[in-house]
């Protein structure tokens, strides 16, 4: 296989094995950081070996062989003690190929939820809880969660140092807990699944702006949890939040890879299979009478995937869920979303006051679709020259080459017209 090819198979590859193998490595030598090491080795020796041998039927189970050998090669090393030879024997009883079809039904195919679990034990700060598992679960890199997070990449980085430690020294198991314990772990874990779906949705690098395998490992663990959880609202309405937004997902990029806006998505494209599943979710979800934040956005995401044209959008009900949204989750982007809603409700000055406000606040510092929004907001209004100055910060700010792409071809409208 030529060089690119076997790049792109490892790329693959690393996108839809990364959080197996990791999580099943976890799983057998309870060492994080030994788990990421030998999940990295595995998948450099995989540009090498691949180049020379093709890519194997099974790239998964490859990867998760070579990475529990070289966890296996390790501890042989570093097996001075009663534990470390328990891992060793642990990992030497599977020294065959690995094989997850022999799996049982608690094995390797639930060892991501395992590891969600373990990842949101309430020990740990609720930010940790999900950086660590955003880390760990899905491969995405430290700036890319501290990006997610509105934080600096080195504060990132000390929370996922503390949180494996915390891990570690407090013996926290890696199990999905018992019934009556789960809803302590709830929160984090939905937040977990969110960001997840999010990243997948609109990743905050790269260049795709969407990446497809997270978003269909964040709707089907959320399927897991919603089995586990069948009478919690919050789980309901989280399912049909990423259903009714996956229902649109195949329209958010033209042929070409380029953005394509709401407004100017084709509706006759839409999922209608995932639209109707998500809007009975969230019924079911909103009969419990305890609404939360999830059952919200699944609101507000359903008022767009209903309605059979842009014009017949609902935009003062959406303006005022996120009003609602807000008693829930008091947060600056969460002002910011209402702020376009009310644009489109009311009028484009309306909306460019609360952009503004919201600029004075500073909260948003560095986030690209605060100029973005102002931008567009001013370019409905025919102020095109301050439209241009809003367009080229947000260019300063943005770090997709698809969201890039569509603020360059608005910012050069503004500056022909």
């Amino acid at each position: 296989m030529g060089v690119n090819d076997v790049e792109e198979a490892v790329a693959a590859a690393f996108r839809e094995e990364w959080g197996q193998v990791v999580a099943t490595l976890i799983r057998v030598t309870g060492d994080w950081d030994l788990a990421e090491e030998c999940a990295q080795d595995a998948f450099a020796q995989a540009l090498d070996r691949w180049r020379c041998d093709g890519v194997p039927r099974r790239p998964g189970a490859w990867l998760t062989t070579t990475a529990r050998n070289r966890a296996l090669d390790v501890l042989r090393r570093e097996a001075v003690g009663a534990q470390k030879l328990r891992e060793v024997a642990v990992l030497a009883r599977g020294e065959g190929p690995y094989d997850p079809e022999h799996e049982d039904d608690s094995g390797v195919q639930d060892d991501r939820l395992r590891l969600i679990f373990t990842c949101c034990h309430p020990a740990l700060p609720i930010e940790a809880r999900v950086a660590l598992t955003l880390r760990t679960l899905a491969g995405l890199t430290t700036p890319e969660i501290a990006r997610a997070f509105l934080v600096p990449e080195t504060t990132m980085a000390q929370r996922l140092v503390r949180a494996k430690r915390k891990i570690r020294n407090a013996g926290i198991p890696y199990r999905v807990p018992p019934a009556h314990l789960l809803p302590e772990r709830t929160t984090g874990v939905l937040g977990v699944l969110y960001l997840l779906f999010n990243e997948g949705y609109a990743a905050t690098v790269g260049a795709d702006l969407v990446r497809t395998n997270l978003c269909a490992e964040a709707i089907r663990l959320a399927r897991v949890l919603t089995r586990l959880m069948p009478d919690e609202p919050e789980v309901l309405g989280l399912l049909a939040l990423l259903l009714l937004h996956d229902a649109r997902r195949g329209t958010r990029v033209d042929a070409a890879g380029e953005l394509v806006t709401l407004e100017d998505q084709d509706r006759t494209a839409w999922d209608r299979a995932s639209i109707d599943e998500g809007a009975a979710l969230l019924e079911t979800a909103l009969r419990r009478g305890r609404p939360g934040p999830y059952q919200i956005q699944a609101a507000i995401a359903a008022c767009h995937a209903t309605a059979a044209t842009t014009e017949d959008t609902d935009w003062a009900d959406i303006a005022a869920l996120y009003g609602e949204l807000e008693r829930f989750v008091p947060s600056a982007v969460v002002r910011l979303n209402r702020a376009v809603a009310v644009g489109m409700a009311e009028s484009p000055a309306a909306g460019l006051a609360l952009v503004a406000k919201l600029e004075r606040e500073g909260e948003l510092e560095g986030y690209h679709l605060l100029p973005a929004t102002r931008a567009d907001l001013l370019r409905r209004m025919g102020r095109t020259p301050e439209a241009a100055e809003a367009y080229a910060r947000a260019l300063e700010q943005v770090e997709n080459d698809a969201e890039r792409r569509f603020l360059e071809k608005r910012l050069a409208e503004c500056r022909s017209v």
